[in-house]
């Protein structure tokens, strides 16, 4: 019979640990000459292997009353293992932390972000700390208070551009009630591989989950989809390292994860250095090259229209610089 004294976790899967907590358990016969990392897997089952490896290595772990850092150390009847539990990084996700961004224009009630590339927008699975949201919450302690820290909509970790993040919960109940009914308008710029045929073109075609690749979605998925509706306009075909591109300007009128990283791949014109996606990384491209370049939504507080702006970022910028044009022609 395994002797548990005092552990304050008793859930049967693993749990997020917010504050370090203290386990203290017994061997018993039926562990008897365990290694130290096994043992302890059976007397506390709510949390993993690999959890409990990184505690004993860290020194986390006593055995009778001494630090252990040997996971392989046996261990014998009569034993007593005192766990110090470690906040894990989850639940270390939503603090504040000072991380760098643009804000362009704000109110009491709202503010515009424009985004870097490479600046992930809310805390998730590799990506635990240094987002913006953890950013809002160091520089406006109100965003505690508000949901997902204000955030209403999202950009990818490589698209660059203008974001709307509330201030305030009816703000964001308003802002995201404008996202619903399409009210709030998002222009992209993007460069593309070949020349598009059309110099304008709607791509409406629902996007779920690529069963075969998780990271990725698809308009071919046989789970579950959503509605998912770009308009894009072609601005000019031109060539870059000798192949060809397209300049593209790009409207959503629905944000699901990708969209149009995903609506662009699907007519066989993915982004330039989307490698996600079927792009190539030219001309020491290192992102998509995709911007959000102007955003429309109403203000919540004067229920006018406001409009923001963003130039293309120095990366995008230099690489415009490298565009040959070409006179306007079919699809390659």
């Amino acid at each position: 019979m395994i002797q548990r004294v005092s552990s304050s976790i008793d859930s049967a899967s693993e749990p997020a640990i917010s504050e370090a907590k203290t386990a203290r358990v017994q061997v018993d016969a039926t562990l008897a000459g365990m290694r130290l990392d096994r043992a302890l897997a059976q007397l506390l089952p709510e949390h993993s292997r690999a959890r409990i490896q990184g505690w004993i290595e860290q020194g986390h772990v006593q055995l009778n009353d001494q630090v252990q850092t040997r996971v392989r150390q046996a261990v014998l009847p009569g034993d007593w293992l005192e766990v110090q539990m470690q906040p894990d990084e989850k639940s270390r996700a939503y603090e504040p932390e000072p991380v760098d961004f643009v804000v362009l224009e704000q109110t009491d009630h709202w503010l515009v972000v424009d985004k870097q590339a490479g600046l992930v927008v809310h805390p998730g699975a590799g990506n635990w700390k240094a987002t913006l949201l953890n950013g809002l919450l160091a520089r406006y302690p109100g965003a505690a208070h508000v949901a997902r820290a204000g955030i209403v909509h999202r950009l990818d970790k490589d698209t660059s551009g203008l974001m709307v993040v509330a201030k305030t919960e009816t703000a964001q109940t308003h802002l995201v009630r404008q996202l619903q009914e399409r009210t709030v308008k998002r222009q992209y710029r993007a460069l593309v591989h070949g020349w598009l045929a059309k110099s304008a073109l709607v791509i409406d075609r629902p996007i779920g989950r690529d069963p075969k690749v998780p990271v990725r979605m698809s308009v071919t998925a046989r789970g579950p989809s959503k509605p998912a509706l770009t308009h894009v306009s072609c601005v000019r075909h031109a060539r870059l390292a000798g192949q060809p591109v397209s300049e593209v300007c790009c409207e959503l009128h629905t944000g699901r994860t990708h969209q149009i990283r995903v609506h662009m791949a699907s007519i066989k014109h993915p982004l330039v250095g989307d490698v996600l996606y079927g792009g190539q990384l030219l001309a020491g491209v290192s992102r998509q090259m995709l911007h959000a370049e102007k955003l429309t939504f109403i203000d919540p507080q004067t229920e006018a229209p406001v409009h923001f702006e963003s130039a293309l970022p120095a990366d995008m910028a230099a690489l415009w610089q490298q565009l040959q044009d070409e006179p306007r022609r079919g699809a390659t």
